[in-house]
């Protein structure tokens, strides 16, 4: 078995290695306002309710949009979206039109009143489940209620966020075998 040698690393620099998770395009709706924005980082929390466990800024355009309507959409892109990705985490919603800016085409839900990212492989719906954590830590804890995935890839090529402009490309997918 391979042994590493270390070296001191600094502290806020530590989620390069704790991430991937594939980046996701998150849209919220709340009155006449609809945006769009980028997230590198998130949790699944439990199965069964399916929750994911987010942080989203004060400053972000998105969270009180999502604060007051309880609701957005987790849209997973793939690949070919890379650029628009990393453009709509570099722009606000309060200044900008992203739909119209990035071009991308939406659905209405079935559940929710944050629109489907037509563009994207897979879109889950969610339903704000707890907000016991957003005062004080801007944590939102969300209960996916409905789930819309292509049929084809069944593995898509998605990117993940490494921090300082750096990002990893889904590879091969394989399969390894739990003994029972």
């Amino acid at each position: 078995m391979k042994r590493y040698k270390k070296r001191p690393f600094p502290v806020e620099e530590s989620r390069r290695f704790l991430e991937p998770a594939p980046t996701v395009l998150v849209t919220s709706a709340y009155g006449e306002q609809q945006n769009i924005m980028t997230m590198g980082w998130y949790t699944i929390m439990e199965f069964v309710p399916s929750l994911i466990g987010c942080m989203i800024s004060k400053g972000n355009h998105s969270f009180e949009l999502i604060k007051k309507s309880k609701g957005c959409v987790i849209n997973i892109p793939t690949v070919e979206l890379s650029k628009t990705i990393v453009a709509i985490g570099n722009c606000s919603g309060s200044e900008v039109d992203k739909f119209n800016e990035f071009e991308l085409y939406t659905e209405q839900g079935d559940v929710v009143k944050a629109p489907l990212l037509v563009n994207c492989f897979a879109n889950f719906e969610c339903r704000l489940y707890d907000d016991k954590l957003i005062d004080d830590y801007n944590f939102f804890i969300l209960e996916i209620v409905k789930a819309h995935v292509a049929t084809s890839p069944k593995y898509p090529k998605t990117i993940q966020y490494r921090g300082d402009s750096h990002f990893v490309e889904s590879g091969r997918n394989f399969m390894i075998p739990s003994s029972k």
